[in-house]
C-alpha cells in the first residue's frame, strides 16, 4: 500500500474558526477524516499531520525520507517564507503537491509568491478542502 504524508502549516489547525469566508468552515478534523476515507477507498494509506512549527515541519518532512510514497502539503503561511521546508523537501524523491483552500493569487501579493511551487509536482489553490482530495487522487497518477 501506498503511503502518502499531509502535512498541514500554520493556523489550519484552526479551520472553521478562522476567517470561513476565505478558508470555509471545515475543520482540520473534517478534512483529514475525508482524506483517510478516501484514501482507503484509493488503496492508499493517509497520514496527516499539522504543526504551527516550522522546525516540526521540517523534522516530519525528513522522518518521511524512505517513508512516504507522496507528500500533500499546506505549508500555509511557510508557502512564502520558508526556505527550510522547502530544502526539506529537496530531501524527497517523491512526488508533492503543494495544496491552498484559497486562491493565494488573488490575494494580497506577498501571497503570490511561494517558496515550494517551482519543486513541486503539481499546485492546486482555490478549490477549498475539496484541493486535498483533488490531490490525494492526482497522487497515484505522479508516481514513476
Amino acid at each position: 500500500m501506498k503511503k502518502i504524508l499531509v502535512i498541514h502549516g500554520p493556523n489550519l489547525n484552526m479551520l472553521g474558526k478562522r476567517e470561513p469566508e476565505i478558508y470555509g468552515r471545515k475543520t482540520l478534523e473534517d478534512i483529514n477524516t475525508a482524506l483517510k476515507d478516501r484514501g482507503r477507498e484509493l488503496g492508499l494509506g493517509v497520514e496527516t499531520f499539522q504543526s504551527n512549527f516550522e522546525g516540526e515541519i521540517v523534522e516530519k518532512i525528513q522522518q518521511a525520507l524512505g517513508q512516504a510514497d507522496g507528500v500533500i502539503i499546506n505549508p500555509a503561511a511557510y508557502t512564502h517564507t520558508s526556505v527550510a521546508v522547502r530544502d526539506a523537501l529537496l530531501l524527497l524523491d517523491v512526488p508533492i503537491i503543494e495544496v491552498h483552500l484559497s486562491n493565494i493569487y488573488k490575494r494580497e501579493p506577498f501571497r503570490h509568491k511561494s517558496m515550494v511551487s517551482d519543486i513541486a509536482a503539481a499546485q492546486l489553490a482555490g478549490f477549498g478542502d475539496y484541493g486535498y482530495i483533488m490531490a490525494l487522487e492526482a497522487l497515484p497518477r505522479l508516481y514513476s
